[in-house]
């Protein structure tokens, strides 16, 4: 496992984290969901403002894990109906995969849970993305149900949610 620490994210992470974003994304999505989707995807969600907003958010937590000075991961969770807290991103940068950082960014996310009183982490993962889909499962987590979701301009998130007690 590679050496990483994992802190909150702030205002100043926001270029480096959507740099990483985009980085990573378009490494792996296009073969996936292709490269229309993959750049709507990234325009909804890693915009600098859009970030920026939702740290402002007392109900969003993001985190970002360094490899010394380097940003190689980010998560970002906020707690769902039923006690549910929903890892809605999380993501290592392809040269950093395999090394243990997804895993610890899923055990912040299991400690925050834990620590308000959830008894599972959830998560969507995309039904193609066999590679999460693993880790995932590496990591205690099964899938509860299948969904599509209408995301607009018409795109759609085709999805697994996957569930872990805590």
């Amino acid at each position: 496992m590679t050496a990483c620490t994992i802190r909150p994210a702030g205002p100043r992470d926001v270029a480096a984290l959507c740099a990483l974003a985009r980085e990573t994304w378009r490494a792996h999505y296009p073969a996936i969901i292709g490269e229309a989707q993959t750049e709507y995807m990234l325009a909804q969600r890693y915009r600098p403002e859009i970030v920026e907003a939702e740290l402002d958010r007392e109900d969003i937590r993001w985190v970002v894990a360094h490899d010394g000075e380097r940003m190689v991961g980010f998560a970002s969770f906020h707690v769902q109906d039923a006690g549910e807290l929903k890892i809605d991103k999380l993501y290592v940068h392809p040269a950093h995969q395999r090394r243990g950082i997804g895993g610890a960014l899923v055990e912040r996310a299991c400690e925050v849970a834990r620590s308000i009183g959830a008894s599972n982490v959830i998560l969507a993962v995309n039904k193609r993305n066999a590679n999460a889909i693993a880790a995932y499962r590496k990591h205690g987590f099964d899938i509860r149900e299948a969904v599509v979701k209408d995301i607009g301009e018409g795109f759609v998130m085709d999805d697994y949610i996957m569930a872990k007690k805590v």
